[in-house]
């Protein structure tokens, strides 16, 4: 393995972390903006007490992902940090926002409602704005000319395939997180919450397969390249579709244990996680050797081996750092039956 083909592999780690992570924060600020007034079933103190703790913990792979660009590919972050001055700065306003009024929410009880619509509303529309990086870089939205980049926003967002990437987007970020938000929710012994997220995700579940499919069928029109290079790798499509549906049948199955309920959402979550990564290994794999198809390449826009090696050590000895502090944390989010326990009866006091 090449030095540039292990940096891009790093990148597409932080990208799939990341995305994981944030359609899950993303989507829990949504429901506890859609149950805020359905105080019987919980869900929306469910979702709060979700998002409180994992914004922050989100916060930190976007600040590694955008780093591990400019250190790893600072030319294809040129290239980027131009043609994504709009969309770019449009993510950041909405996730300052977003930042700050989860931050004034825990202490203006005047405004918690309004601050909480916010936050739901942001947190809908940051997914669609992030992954429609994607589709600019598929090829025929940049203009290269003269050694300067240009994106015509005009014919990015008359593509269908824009839109279908901005739907699978959306339905994501509400199935991911409706799944965890079960999890949780069975976790915390608060099962009317649990009733809630769980349909919430079997209706979303195969409304963000349709949308993938939609991605499919717009990319063999509009990219033709990628689609080609996807189905290469047919086998793989078809087990992250397997996945989907084991993970579709676990919400079904009779729980275990002595809950009278059905589903076993710890089981979903990690299906689903892992249908996701296999189709994200696939489009990852077709992508390449393109950051920005035909004009920037992972060898073109490489930095210099040196400066990458000492880059890829730091990023090494960091996480031998921080991962077991991440693997503590999620132990005592979703296991530590006392945490829970403390949180639910801080709430009902």
């Amino acid at each position: 393995m090449t030095d540039a083909l292990t940096a891009i592999t790093v990148l597409w780690g932080f990208v799939f972390i990341y995305a994981v992570m944030a359609t899950m924060d993303f989507g829990a600020g949504f429901w506890s903006m859609v149950y805020i007034n359905k105080t019987k079933t919980k869900a929306t103190n469910i979702a709060n007490r979700y998002l409180s703790p994992t914004w922050e913990v989100t916060n930190t792979f976007i600040v590694a992902l955008v780093v591990a660009v400019y250190s790893m590919f600072p030319k294809a972050a040129y290239t980027l940090g131009t043609v994504l001055l709009i969309p770019g700065s449009m993510i950041l306003l909405l996730l300052s926002l977003r930042s700050a009024f989860l931050v004034f929410s825990n202490i203006a009880e005047d405004y918690r409602k309004v601050l909480t619509y916010i936050s739901g509303i942001s947190g809908i529309l940051i997914p669609g704005l992030l992954i429609s990086v994607l589709p600019i870089t598929h090829g025929g939205f940049v203009e290269f000319s003269e050694g300067s980049q240009n994106l015509n926003l005009g014919k990015l967002f008359t593509s269908p395939n824009e839109y279908a990437f901005i739907g699978f987007a959306v339905a994501s970020t509400l199935f991911l997180s409706s799944l965890l938000l079960a999890d949780y929710s069975k976790a915390s012994d608060e099962l009317h919450a649990y009733n809630v997220y769980r349909r919430d995700a079997l209706i979303m579940g195969p409304i963000s397969l349709v949308m993938a499919f939609a991605v499919m069928l717009t990319l063999r029109d509009e990219a033709t390249w990628i689609y080609n290079n996807m189905m290469d790798d047919l086998y793989i499509l078809i087990i992250s579709v397997i996945f989907f549906l084991i993970g579709g049948l676990a919400l079904i199955l009779p729980s275990i244990g002595n809950k009278p309920i059905r589903g076993i959402p710890r089981l979903a979550v990690i299906m689903i996680t892992l249908q996701y990564l296999a189709a994200s290994y696939v489009y990852g794999k077709a992508h390449l050797p393109y950051i920005v198809y035909p004009e920037v390449t992972i060898q073109s826009a490489f930095t210099d081996p040196n400066s990458f090696r000492a880059v890829f050590t730091t990023y090494i000895v960091g996480f031998l750092i921080l991962f077991p502090g991440f693997i503590y944390f999620w132990s005592l989010f979703m296991q530590d039956k006392r945490y829970l326990r403390q949180k639910k009866a801080k709430e009902q006091t």
